[in-house]
């Protein structure tokens, strides 16, 4: 055996061993390696700091808040994807409301040509307006009928989650009454239809 792939052998078995190690202390819940959370949260109050505390608090606060409507927002753009592919065939696309689906490829060619952003650019729903969103559910209602109860019940949602969302994208702090209501509707949306 040359020396070259002795090395790599003896490698690949402290390799193994060390994870097989690795399995028993944490089952004993010992960790092992480094702490992901704790180098991100040190990384997150090292960005912070210049900035005073209440500043800070009202940050996180609507950080945490822009997460959940970031994942409330995607996951409605996949139920609108994964519904028209199944109700309307993998030309579903072509088949979206005329207004929309023109102003989203006009967003989508501008980011191809005029961006030097490199983020997803691919998915063309990913560049339709959250306001349109409840409008291709309400254009194509026999794709959701089944799981939306009413067009009136999607729509009052939809109105009063975009309207939060323009506001912490515009870095307006709400009420914690606010972030309630928020939170309400989420999770209505949730029990009904879920994610």
């Amino acid at each position: 055996m040359t020396s070259t792939r002795k090395d790599l052998r003896d490698f690949m078995f402290r390799g193994l061993m060390f994870e097989s190690e690795a399995r028993g202390f944490t089952a004993a819940g010992i960790q092992v390696g480094a702490d992901i959370g704790q180098a991100e949260e040190r990384l997150l109050s090292e960005a912070l700091s210049p900035f005073g505390v209440a500043r800070r608090n009202q940050a996180l606060e609507m950080a945490r808040l822009y997460a959940v409507l970031h994942c409330f927002e995607n996951e409605i753009r996949s139920l609108i994807r994964e519904r028209l592919q199944e109700k309307e065939g993998p030309d579903w696309q072509d088949k979206l409301p005329a207004k929309v689906k023109q102003a989203a490829e006009s967003r989508q060619k501008t980011a191809f040509t005029d961006s030097w952003l490199e983020g997803e650019k691919s998915d063309l729903l990913g560049f339709v307006d959250f306001g349109h969103l409840s409008q291709i559910i309400v254009e194509k209602w026999t794709c959701f009928e089944d799981i939306v109860p009413t067009q009136h019940w999607l729509k009052q949602r939809m109105d009063e989650l975009e309207k939060v969302r323009h506001f912490i994208a515009h870095n307006r702090a709400l009420l914690p009454s606010e972030f309630q209501r928020v939170y309400m509707y989420i999770a209505d949306w949730n029990r009904v239809i879920g994610l």
